[in-house]
Parts: C-alpha cells; structure tokens; sequence
C-alpha cells in the first residue's frame, strides 16, 4: 500500500479511557481500517465483554480491504473475542492478533506504518 489515502490511520495516544487516533480524534474505543476509522459502539452489534468481539464488529473491517486485523481485549483482558469471530477470519484468511490494548496497539502502529493494511478494534478500558 503507497497510497496515503488508504494506509491505516497511526494510534497516537492510549490512556485508560481515552485514545487519540491520527485526523479522527479523541474517544474512549475505535475500529480503525485502512484509510480511516471511526469510534466504535458495542450497541450496534450487540457486543458485551463475553462471548466478546461479534462477527458483525469485524465485518465493516473486512469491507475496507483489511488483511490483517488486530483485535484489543482491554486495558486488563476482559473483553473476549467469539470463537466465530476468529473463525470467521481464518476463513477469510486474515492474519490475527488478540493482545492486551497497549500491546494491540503497538503492533497495529508498526503494522500501521509498515504499510500493511491493517485494521483494528480497541477498548480503551476494562
């Protein structure tokens, strides 16, 4: 990917409760993507911290050309991640890493930078 138009938006700051993601802003979660990103709430899909990170949630992801998607658990694990979630990528053939927020975000920034094109979901919080 050379396009800046396209590459995944940079994590600037990660704090409990709070992000700051490059040209979208301050707010508290995120699913970001290639070529931008928006703040994500759990309410439209239903999502709670078990059984965790939904299909639906991975699903605008995928349609913004992701090939790499990194997913947060929270600031301390307790957001979990549906198996059919996981199964739903590995059927796609998505490269996937569940990590603790700051971790998933580290990796999502030097993927970020490196030109892949990633996308992710971040809770800030629990």
């Amino acid at each position: 990917m050379s396009s800046e138009t396209t590459r995944s938006p940079l994590v600037l700051s990660i704090s409990w409760g709070r992000m700051d993601v490059e040209e979208i802003g301050v707010g508290k979660d995120f699913k970001l993507y290639p070529g931008g990103g928006r703040p994500w709430d759990w309410s439209e899909t239903g999502t709670r911290h078990s059984p965790g990170i939904q299909p639906e949630d991975v699903q605008e992801l995928l349609s913004h050309g992701a090939t790499t998607i990194v997913l947060s658990r929270g600031m301390e694990l307790q957001l979990q991640v549906d198996p059919r979630t996981l199964g739903l990528l590995e059927e796609r053939g998505v490269t996937v890493h569940v990590a603790q927020t700051t971790e998933a975000v580290q990796i999502y920034n030097d993927l970020a930078a490196g030109g892949t094109a990633v996308a992710g979901l971040f809770h800030s919080t629990c």
